[in-house]
């Protein structure tokens, strides 16, 4: 007997799918997020940003002693 309607596990599928899109469409878009690197200095003691991940090495800043207390942070990036 053939069906007019969805049931079961498509429905619920396509349903979510539904939902996702609809929301997709009211939500502004993520932003963008990038490693950046902070640490401290000799001129600036607080920690600060340093540069952005692949443009410095954190390593080897805090290797050298020209930084110490480096971390790497996940910051939003206006685009």
């Amino acid at each position: 007997m053939p069906r007019g309607y969805m049931e079961g596990p498509a429905a619920e599928e396509a349903e979510r799918r539904a939902e996702e899109a609809a929301r997709a469409k009211d939500e502004p878009p993520a932003p963008e997020v990038h490693s950046a690197v902070y640490g401290c200095t000799e001129d600036d003691p607080d920690p600060h940003f340093l540069g952005w991940l692949g443009e410095v090495d954190p390593e080897e800043l805090f290797a050298t002693g020209a930084a110490w207390g480096v971390t790497v942070r996940r910051v939003a990036v206006a685009g």
